[in-house]
Parts: structure tokens; C-alpha cells; sequence
């Protein structure tokens, strides 16, 4: 038995040495002063799939920063948002959930009826809201993003790198750490159906907080994930992975060689690292085309952590974080909205009038309102005293 699969694993190897050789992104970052530990292809431009929606959720941040819409804001599933391919939340057509739940069903379930409805609803139309995603990335400096839609069902023009996601990522969590805990839930359920993340890093590696996986042909499995552990705070970045096992166990595996010191500064932050332009890679021929299955077979014998009989990173057992989602009932035209009440009168003279904070004060130093925001760049943490 061993014998025949020492065979089997050299013929593995033979087939890994004809494929042609990809370059694979990978970027690990510490968090706590943005210097980079670990970079490959990080600059390269590649389709960010599902990770798209990590922008998708930010647009929405500013615009409740904003006070342009609430958590209590319904959103609605319009026809062209029941229309996307999966993945889908199950809603109906006219089925509304509150923006607080389509945030979280957004980026647990990666649901792309919800990723256009909250684009309408935001926006007034989805290529609206993909201006505002645009325009968010050019005021963030991510030289190497462009969005054509805010679900990341593939088009061409659709292109960001590693580095952009991770310098998205820290804004994320710098600006609004408040919706933080979003991105380390598991499982959303919405009455009887119980939508699952496939980050398995959350159920598999201890102090994972996050944060998005993405998946379509041309890309392959991506991955961005957010670790808290051994007083570290580490991001990691992989993208083009061959299945869902290799994308999360290189992840996992950058975590591990930082936690144990086999990595060190680069001497780059991240924003400092330089973005290639080009044409992004296509990994449809890999993925999803007639070579396959000899490819991801050579990238099994390259990278065998996680496969059966093999070793793995993801050795934890971790409660997933749940949420539970309310759908709100259908939602139709042409039916009389509730009667406003009788205005107020008061009984008592009101007190002095008090003026209500600025956006300024809601956002981070630095981050004015509307049209005039911009963006200072994401800062690292004030070393210890």
C-alpha cells in the first residue's frame, strides 16, 4: 500500500512538472504596522471574484457613516437581483430584508441577488453604485482595481491584485471596526434556510476574525483572512487557488510561519508595494476547462496539506458565530403606505437646541463628507508602551 502510493504520488509530481507554471498571489501583512512579511505576484492583476463584495460591504459602510440610509433601511429583491446566478439567499422576488441582514447574508452566504439589491437600494441602480465603488478605489489608491458590478460574477474588465484587497481590507477594519464581527460569522440562517461561509479557516484555525472567500472560473479560489493569535494581528491574501482545501491551507500556512517566526519584514509596507498592470491572469483553462482535472491533480502533489492522509493546518475546532436574518414579507406596488402620525405638540418648552455632529466626528479624522471624502491611508497601530 504505501509502495503503490509513493507511485502515485511520483507519477503526481511527473504531471506537476508538465503543467505550465502559474503565479499564484499570495500576501501576508501585519496588521499592527502594515509591514509585509510575505509577497508573491502580490502586484499581478487578477479577477477578485466574490471578493468584490468586500468593496460592495465598505460603500455601504460610508453610506451609513453618512446617514444616507440606516441598518433599519429595507432592502428589496428586485427581478434582476432574483435573476443573478447563484450563490442566492432563496428570497423571492419582492422579499425585503433589513440592511443589517443583507449585510450579513452579503458577506456570509456571498449572496449575489443580495449583492444587487443592496447596490439598488444604495445607489438607485447597480451601475450607479459601481461608480461609487470606483470611486472609493481611486480615493484609497488601489491603482490595480477596476468594478464592473458589486457581486463579482466574472467580466473582463473586472480586476484588482493582492495588494489592493489587503489595503481594502485594513480600511475595512480600521474605518469601521464597528461591523467587524460580520466577517467573522459562520452561518446565516433566514427562517429554515442556514447559509454557510466557506472561510473554513473559521471552524479550522483558532483566532481567525475573517474575512472573504471568492470563487469564480476565471479566478479561481480566493481568499482574504484576518488572524488574531499569539498577540499577532495578521492578514493574509490567496488568490487562484485550485480548490477550497489548497486556498485555505496556504493561508493557514503564511499564519503558521508567521506565529512561529520562519518570516520577517520585507521592508515593504503594503502600501508601498507597487501593482504590475497588465492583463489579469485566466485560470478558466485550469478551473473550469478541459485540463482541469491534470491540473488541479498537479497541484495536489505540489501542496498536498489537507488531503486525505496528509497534514493540516486547520487542526482547531472552533464554534462557528451565528446570526439569525428576518425576511420581512413581499413588498408591493401600488399599496398604500402606513398614515404618518399627527405632528407632535409639546407640552413642555423644549431645551436648547443642541447641534448635531458633523460627519467628521462619525468618521475617522480625515474622512470628510460626500463628494469632498478622502481617504487617509490606513495607519499602523501605536507601538507598545
Amino acid at each position: 500500500m504505501i509502495i503503490a502510493r509513493r507511485l502515485v504520488l511520483a507519477m503526481l509530481l511527473s504531471l506537476a512538472s508538465l503543467m505550465p507554471a502559474w503565479a499564484q498571489p499570495l500576501l501576508l501583512v501585519d496588521r499592527a504596522n502594515l509591514q509585509v512579511l510575505y509577497a508573491q505576484e502580490a502586484g499581478n492583476p487578477w479577477h477578485p471574484a466574490s471578493l468584490t463584495k468586500l468593496m460592495t460591504a465598505y460603500v455601504v459602510f460610508e453610506e451609513l457613516a453618512k446617514g444616507s440610509v440606516t441598518l433599519d433601511t429595507p432592502v428589496t429583491i428586485s427581478r434582476k437581483a432574483f435573476s443573478q446566478p447563484p450563490s442566492r439567499s432563496g428570497l423571492a422576488v419582492d422579499s425585503s430584508v433589513s440592511l443589517k441582514d443583507a449585510l450579513y447574508i452579503l458577506i456570509v452566504k456571498s449572496a449575489n441577488d443580495i449583492a444587487v439589491a443592496i447596490a439598488e437600494t444604495i445607489g438607485g441602480s447597480e451601475d450607479r453604485f459601481v461608480v461609487m465603488m470606483n470611486d472609493v478605489a481611486r480615493r484609497m489608491g488601489l491603482t490595480g482595481t477596476h468594478f464592473v458590478n458589486a457581486h463579482g460574477l466574472h467580466d473582463p474588465a473586472q480586476v484588482t491584485t493582492a495588494r489592493d484587497l489587503a489595503v481594502l481590507s485594513l480600511y475595512i477594519e480600521q474605518t469601521f471596526p464597528q461591523y467587524m464581527p460580520m466577517f467573522s460569522t459562520g452561518v446565516v440562517t433566514i427562517g429554515k434556510t442556514r447559509m454557510e461561509s466557506n472561510n473554513g479557516l473559521l471552524e479550522g484555525f483558532a483566532g481567525t476574525t475573517g474575512m472573504k472567500t471568492g470563487y469564480v472560473c476565471a479566478s479561481g479560489l480566493n481568499l482574504v483572512a484576518t488572524v488574531d493569535r499569539g498577540g499577532r494581528q495578521l492578514l493574509a491574501v490567496v488568490l487562484g487557488g485550485s480548490s477550497g482545501r489548497e486556498r485555505n491551507e496556504r493561508a493557514a500556512e503564511l499564519f503558521v510561519n508567521a506565529l512561529n517566526g520562519r518570516v520577517s519584514p520585507t521592508g515593504q509596507t503594503v502600501l508601498t508595494l507597487a501593482n504590475n498592470g497588465g492583463a489579469p491572469t485566466d485560470m478558466r483553462p485550469n478551473i473550469c476547462g478541459k485540463d482541469a482535472q491534470t491540473y488541479v491533480k498537479a497541484q495536489e502533489a505540489a501542496f498536498p496539506m489537507g488531503l486525505k492522509d496528509q497534514p493540516t493546518y486547520l487542526t482547531d475546532t472552533v464554534a462557528l458565530r451565528e446570526y439569525t436574518a428576518v425576511d420581512l414579507g413581499r413588498v408591493r406596488n401600488n399599496i398604500a403606505l402606513p398614515r404618518p402620525r399627527p405632528a407632535h405638540v409639546p407640552m413642555f418648552p423644549a431645551p436648547a437646541s443642541v447641534e448635531s455632529a458633523d460627519i467628521e466626528d462619525v468618521l475617522r479624522p480625515g474622512v470628510t463628507a460626500l463628494g469632498g471624502m478622502n481617504i487617509t491611508l490606513p495607519r499602523p497601530r501605536p507601538a507598545d508602551l
